[in-house]
C-alpha cells in the first residue's frame, strides 16, 4: 500500500509542476495593470515605478515564475496586491467556509443521490425508475443560482425558516452555523445528487447482470443482502471516483452559491481577486485547488484498493 501511494504521489508532482506553468502563464495574459488598479486615480509614476519594484513586476517573466515557484515550495504564495495581506492567510481564513459547504453538499447528494440510483436500478423499468431518473434530469437542468433564489424566497421570506443568506463559523455557534449553511448546500447538492443517481445507477445495473449475483439469489438470500452486500459493494468504484471529483469541483466551483448566500468563502475570495487583478491570490487559489484535486484523486485510488481485494494482491 505504501508503494502504491508513493509512485501515486511520484506521478502528481510532474502534474501540479505543470499545472503552475499553465496559472503563471495564463495570469499573464489577463488584461488590465494590477499596479493601475492600485496607485489609484492620479497614478504618479514614481509610485507606479516603486510598486513594479516591490512586487517585482519588472523582472523577467522566467525569473517571476521561479521565484513564484520558490517561495510556492516554502509555503510563501505571496502578497495581496489589494490588502497587502499574506495569500495564505487568506486561504486558511476562507477555505474552511467552502470545505464546510463542500462536506455539506456531498452529504446531501450522498443522502439522495445513492439510495435514488440503487431504488432506479432495482426497479428497471417500473414507475420508480422512471419518476428517479426525471428527478435526476430535473436536478441536472435546474441552475444552482434560480433554485438558490427560489429558496430563499419560499423557505426564508416567506416561511422565515432558515436564515437568507450569512455565515457563522463553526467555532462560534455551531446550530447556526449549519442551518445557516443548509440552503446553500442543498441547492450544491442536489445537482450532485443526480449526477450521482445516474452513476450508481448506471454501476447497479451493470453488477446486477453479474453472475455472482445471480448465484446468490439461487442460494436463496434474501434480495436486500443480495443487492446491499453483493452488488452495491462491487458498484462502489466508480462511485467513489466520481464522489472524490464532485467534492473537489465544489471547493473550485461554488462561487455562484456563495455569492447568492453571501458567504464568504472560495467563490468570492476569487471573484473579488479577479475583479482586482490581485494576481498573487488568483495564483495561490488556483494552484491550492489544483493541488486538491490531485489530493482527492490520491484518496480515490487509495480508496480503490482498500474496496477491492484484488487490486491489493496485485
Amino acid at each position: 500500500m505504501l508503494s502504491f501511494i508513493l509512485r501515486r504521489i511520484l506521478i502528481a508532482i510532474p502534474t501540479i509542476l505543470l499545472i503552475s506553468v499553465f496559472v503563471f502563464s495564463l495570469q499573464k495574459l489577463l488584461p488590465g495593470d494590477p499596479v493601475l488598479a492600485m496607485a489609484g486615480e492620479e497614478r504618479d509614476p514614481e509610485v507606479l515605478e516603486f510598486l513594479r519594484e516591490k512586487y517585482r513586476l519588472n523582472d523577467p517573466i522566467p525569473v517571476q515564475y521561479m521565484t513564484w515557484v520558490g517561495n510556492a515550495l516554502r509555503g510563501d504564495l505571496g502578497i495581496s496586491l489589494r490588502t497587502n495581506q499574506p495569500v495564505t492567510e487568506l486561504i486558511a481564513e476562507k477555505l474552511p467556509v467552502t470545505i464546510q459547504l463542500a462536506v455539506m453538499a456531498i452529504l446531501f447528494a450522498l443522502v439522495i443521490g445513492i439510495p435514488a440510483g440503487i431504488l432506479s436500478a432495482v426497479k428497471k423499468g417500473t414507475v420508480t425508475d422512471y419518476v428517479a431518473n426525471i428527478v435526476a434530469l430535473s436536478g441536472l437542468s435546474i441552475p444552482n443560482f434560480w433554485l438558490g433564489i427560489m429558496l430563499i424566497l419560499l423557505v426564508s421570506v416567506k416561511l422565515d425558516l432558515l436564515p437568507a443568506s450569512g455565515y457563522v463559523p463553526l467555532s462560534e455557534d455551531p446550530v447556526k452555523s449549519i442551518t445557516t449553511m443548509l440552503m446553500p448546500a442543498f441547492v450544491l447538492g442536489t445537482a450532485l445528487a443526480a449526477t450521482l443517481m445516474r452513476h450508481t445507477r448506471s454501476a447497479m445495473l451493470g453488477v446486477l447482470k453479474s453472475d455472482y449475483v445471480r448465484t446468490a439469489r439461487a442460494k436463496g438470500l434474501h434480495e436486500r443482502r443480495v443487492v446491499l452486500k453483493h452488488a452495491f459493494r462491487n458498484a462502489l468504484t466508480p462511485i467513489v471516483t466520481l464522489t472524490a471529483l464532485l467534492f473537489g469541483e465544489l471547493i473550485a466551483g461554488a462561487v455562484l452559491t456563495e455569492q447568492i448566500f453571501t458567504i464568504p468563502g472560495f467563490g468570492k475570495l476569487v471573484v473579488d481577486a479577479v475583479f482586482n487583478r490581485d494576481y498573487a491570490v488568483v495564483q495561490g487559489i488556483v494552484l491550492v485547488t489544483a493541488v486538491g484535486f490531485i489530493f482527492m484523486n490520491l484518496l480515490a485510488d487509495v480508496a480503490y484498493v482498500l474496496l477491492n481485494p484484488r487490486l491489493r494482491t496485485a
